[in-house]
């Protein structure tokens, strides 16, 4: 059963206590971090903090020294194979570069969750793979395609569409506008919180883009120092007393739109 916090939103990442070294590096220190429902969080922090390091952990691609990782309610290490596969469906993974097959097309790619944990004819899953392509704004003639012949912004797209094979929950996103231009950014970012609204998703953003942080993150939780320094809004942002946290939100690459002298940080939700 899912957890709540104090103001009753159901818990559907909880990590509690993560510590994740390599060697005698201890990279994650007794770290802390709670994720909720239909949220969608932006997960920041400097350059060999632990970012990624964190999101592989929870994903269980790197093995962690101590504490607990709960998943939509479920614990993963006491979990039986039935019910680890059935957690498996509910999470949705794009990798910071794509991470597609470069020998297999769009379509294939989007399949292989499918084939892996499904067992379809081939002609419902021709059909599901056409009804991704077409929801996260890629032509039909995409699906045939292989990676070297898409843009960057048509390679991120293509992977959060086999990211969402499933009809995921929670869905993890690596640096997703990273390689973009401005303008292809916000169309991405648009098109995550419209799935997030329209699919009822929670995610779980890596990112360094502070457009992306004021324009469709809800939540902020800030990476340093072996732990989660400080969680919240981008008003919290500004009043944590950090060194660091200060020169990203009120630096000289900071939007003008979030700094603390702003009549609004979000306008656009009064």
């Amino acid at each position: 059963m899912q957890q709540q916090d104090r103001h009753g939103r159901q818990v559907v990442l909880s990590v509690r206590d993560v510590t994740v070294g390599f060697g005698s590096n201890i990279v994650l220190d007794k770290l802390n971090l709670d994720v909720y429902r239909g949220e969608i969080l932006g997960f920041v922090g400097a350059s060999g903090t632990g970012k990624s390091v964190l999101m592989r952990t929870v994903l269980r691609l790197l093995p962690r020294r101590s504490g607990s990782i709960e998943i939509l309610g479920a614990d993963y290490d006491r979990a039986d194979e039935q019910q680890r596969m059935a957690l498996d469906t509910r999470l949705g993974v794009l990798f910071q570069h794509g991470a597609l097959f470069s020998s297999l097309t769009v379509k294939e790619n989007i399949q292989l969750p499918m084939r892996e944990y499904l067992d379809l004819p081939q002609a419902l899953m021709d059909e599901l793979a056409y009804l991704k392509i077409e929801m996260v704004g890629l032509a039909p003639d995409a699906a045939d395609k292989y990676p070297s012949e898409l843009s960057g912004g048509m390679i991120k797209r293509a992977a959060l569409a086999r990211a969402l094979a499933l009809d995921p929950d929670l869905v993890f996103l690596d640096e997703p506008t990273s390689g973009l231009d401005p303008i292809g950014a916000a169309d991405f970012d648009m098109l995550i919180a419209r799935l997030r609204d329209t699919l009822g998703l929670t995610v779980y953003m890596v990112t360094h883009d502070l457009d992306s942080l004021f324009s469709v993150c809800d939540r902020i939780a800030v990476l340093g120092q072996k732990r989660v320094l400080v969680e919240g809004t981008l008003e919290d942002m500004f009043a944590f007393d950090d060194p660091w946290v200060q020169s990203y939100f009120r630096g000289k690459r900071a939007r003008s739109v979030v700094r603390p002298d702003a009549p609004s940080v979000h306008p656009e939700k009064k």
